[in-house]
């Protein structure tokens, strides 16, 4: 017999069984055909906390948690280049130790952030994700988590609440998911005004390029903006608008003629308890803006701004949607060979370019879990996310808020913009997000 021929074992002189496979899904698909080792597509969560973590406590609670959330264990399954799909093969252990602890060093923290955003976990190896350990060497004496994903394979909240769950194991404290901001019901929409979205839209303008490929990040922590009771819109259209001002500006100040501008906004509706569907779960939506809207915006103005936003963000959330339309699912369909459509994917990519929205602005809310490691590491005081900046974006924006701070990641692609072109949009966010929660008349 060949060695094909005979069944494989276990260890224990019985048959193994052969891993489970799913297919890809749309969205992983798309993401597999246009992988680019210059600007990994990576989603990296950075977690504070006030103590330290015993390392082996630590490494423990995690792996547990992983075989609580099994769809994470997961690889790459290999196929002959004639294959129609690609297939995620789902395995009973980690093939690694996604746990690291790195040596100290004065500048651990942006170190390990320029490894969050510079190399992807593979995705041969399962789960694709990383987990570094960093101590802040500051008078606190705390411990940032950074968790790094391969998109490809998985999203950030998908990944938050597998951290959530071995924060539970670690701390033996309960950290379920918090209930969600009670709203007051919106009024019927009616007629939605929104610009049109024929038109290619704007570009952020370029800075200063630096010389190193790859992406940059800048996180900072402001406050939560104000939002007057009954208002008409959520915090959430108050970031949309201060993202979309802070372009305007940018853009006006580098001397690009205005364009429309259209924000891609993730939309995410699966549950945040233990049954919480891991993978790449939400939806993209794209909401537009119109160049009039965006220029000499004052005190007077703002308050139909903020409701034009908050209408046509309702209006796209309440849109039964594919998670990438429905071109992305004709595209992936299993018809002819993987390479083949990966190609074709890649040419079609490139040719969409012009019309790919101005940016993304991703907010992931109010953290939804404590993230209670116990008594000597406690809970974390500040959480931040950061989304792939790929050109022809080129820039991403990223929100979450933690007891009662609102938490900011803006990401670029290195070939577009500086560290010091980083800052100022950060400066031009917060002014433009302080215009938001002015009083109006």
């Amino acid at each position: 017999m060949t060695a094909v021929e005979h069944p494989a074992r276990d260890g224990t002189n019985g048959p193994a069984r052969r891993p489970r496979r799913i297919p890809f899904p749309v969205v992983d698909e798309v993401a597999r055909h246009c992988l680019q080792e210059e600007e990994p597509e990576t989603v990296h969560i950075e977690v504070h906390l006030p103590g330290r973590l015993d390392p082996a406590r630590l490494r423990t609670a995690f792996t547990r948690a992983l075989h609580r959330h099994p769809r994470i264990l997961m690889r790459e399954a290999e196929g002959p280049w004639y294959r129609r799909r690609y297939e995620w093969e789902l395995t009973p252990d980690p093939d690694v130790d996604v746990v690291s602890f790195p040596p100290p060093d004065r500048d651990a923290l942006k170190h390990a952030r320029d490894r969050a955003l510079g190399a992807a976990p593979p995705l041969t190896a399962s789960p694709p994700i990383r987990l570094e350990v960093v101590d802040e060497d500051d008078p606190s004496h705390g411990t940032v988590l950074f968790l790094t994903i391969n998109h490809t394979a998985l999203d950030g909240p998908a990944c938050l609440r597998v951290l959530a769950t071995a924060a539970e194991l670690y701390g033996g404290r309960d950290n379920s998911p918090s209930a969600p901001p009670v709203r007051t019901p919106d009024a019927p929409l009616e007629q939605v005004d929104t610009p049109s979205t024929w038109t290619p839209p704007a570009r952020v303008a370029h800075g200063a390029p630096e010389p190193s490929p790859g992406n940059g990040v800048l996180v900072t922590e402001l406050s939560v903006p104000h939002r007057p009771k009954g208002a008409p819109y959520t915090v959430n259209d108050q970031l949309m608008v201060a993202t979309a001002l802070m372009i305007a500006h940018w853009n006006r100040e580098h001397g690009a003629r205005p364009r429309p501008l259209r924000i891609t906004m993730p939309v995410d509706d699966r549950p945040r308890g233990t049954d919480m569907p891991i993978g790449n779960g939400t939806r993209l939506v794209e909401v537009p803006f119109a160049p009039a809207e965006l220029t000499s915006v004052d005190r007077g103005s703002m308050p139909d701004l903020l409701r034009r936003t908050a209408d046509r963000t309702r209006a796209l959330k309440s849109l039964p949607r594919p998670q990438l339309g429905h071109g992305a699912a004709l595209l992936t369909a299993p018809v002819v060979p993987v390479p083949w459509r990966a190609a074709l994917t890649r040419g079609l990519r490139r040719a969409a370019a012009p019309w790919t929205s101005t940016t993304l602005l991703s907010n992931i809310g109010r953290i939804p879990y404590a993230l209670d490691f116990g008594d000597t590491a406690g809970r974390a005081r500040a959480v931040w996310f950061s989304a792939p900046a790929r050109m022809p974006r080129g820039l991403t924006v990223t929100t979450a808020s933690t007891a009662g701070r609102l938490h900011l990641a803006l990401r670029w692609s290195r070939t577009l913009l500086s560290h010091g072109d980083g800052a100022h949009l950060r400066d031009l966010f917060e002014q433009s997000l302080h215009a938001t929660q002015e009083r109006h008349p």
